[in-house]
């Protein structure tokens, strides 16, 4: 096991630590040493990283997302190539990495530094800077997947509402951003309806208590969207694939009530609606380029900004914990060098 000196010195670096022994599971801030950095082709010089749902698990581990201890936390980063033995990046180049692994088995983005395989990175794109890409993240990232997914289904503004469930958080939020931009009518699902206006002002139209979706429900309900992106799973998913419209589209890509989809095949035998799943971690390079270059043209920056607000690589822990407990709304960007 990999020894985690307090002493600084030049090859140190800060990071979020997690690691599972015998005294049990724990989190936190370390001065660690580049040694301890696991083999990889390219190793950046972090800038900035976020805080998404499954950092929050991983942070308090509330959920089985760590599989290699010890490991520096983050699915997400953006920042600078300091080394490279791979000839697509080089010394100075500017990077973005979501998913892969990172944060779970490999160490990852709530640090100063990481070092990772180069099939993983993908140049930072065109027209948006490090922050910005990690006020995106993986949850924007993934925001966008399903938007693409209902797109692709035929899915237009003609075609009628678009639910979102969990809205108040990061997917919810920049898929209700994206979703208004492109002219689709959203009704946004949340717990907090005193969030109400918040939602509006990323273009929600209606705003719908979670306590209509979150409990057990007929197998079809009245058809009320033409399609859905659903970050919650469970009964929300039942119920949101109960109300779609004929012919109509789901994109499931998230589990934040729970993992089982307690439903019946009525709404899609009886109805044609589709139920896709939208996975952000492996997704092939092609499909992420293609999601993060329509993120620079479609996502309002000024819109994101509203939503985003930045803490230092400290605070990652308790937001750890708030993401869990329904304490944050929009986007949480980590400074990890603040």
């Amino acid at each position: 096991m990999t020894s985690y000196s307090e002493k600084a010195t030049s090859t140190m670096f800060k990071a979020i630590v997690v690691e599972k022994d015998e005294s049990g599971y724990r989190a936190g801030l370390k001065e660690v040493d580049e040694s301890a950095l696991p083999a990889g082709d390219v190793t950046v010089r972090v800038a900035y990283s976020t805080i998404n749902y499954k950092d929050g698990l991983a942070i308090t581990g509330k959920g089985p997302v760590v599989r290699k201890f010890p490991l520096h936390a983050g699915i997400d980063f953006a920042g600078t190539v300091e080394a490279s033995d791979d000839a697509r990046f080089k010394p100075g180049d500017k990077v973005v990495l979501n998913g892969w692994g990172v944060g779970e088995s490999h160490s990852g983005g709530l640090a100063q530094k990481a070092r990772v395989k180069a099939d993983w990175l993908m140049p930072l794109p065109a027209g948006l800077t490090e922050r910005q890409a990690m006020a995106i993240g993986t949850a924007g990232y993934t925001a966008m997947l399903c938007v693409l997914a209902l797109q692709r289904h035929g899915l237009t503004p003609a075609s009628g509402d678009i639910l979102v469930t969990g809205a108040n958080g990061g997917v919810g939020s920049v898929a209700i951003t994206l979703l208004a931009q492109l002219g689709f009518r959203v009704a946004a699902s949340t717990g907090r309806l005193q969030e109400a206006d918040y939602l509006k002002s990323l273009g929600a139209a209606d705003i719908i208590a979670r306590d209509e979706l979150s409990g057990p429900g007929k197998p079809l309900g009245k058809e009320r969207w033409a399609g859905v992106v659903d970050s919650v799973g469970s009964h929300t998913l039942v119920n949101a694939c109960a109300g779609t419209r004929y012919g109509g589209a789901v994109a499931a890509c998230g589990l934040a009530q729970g993992m089982d989809f307690p439903a019946t095949v009525a709404p899609f035998i009886l109805r044609g609606i589709t139920l896709y799943g939208v996975d952000s971690v492996v997704a092939p390079q092609a499909v992420r380029r293609a999601a993060w270059d329509r993120l620079a043209i479609d996502l309002d920056l000024d819109r994101l900004e509203a939503i985003t607000h930045e803490i230092g690589l400290g605070e990652a822990l308790q937001a750890g914990a708030d993401i869990l407990a329904g304490r944050i709304r929009g986007r949480v960007v980590v400074n990890v060098n603040r």
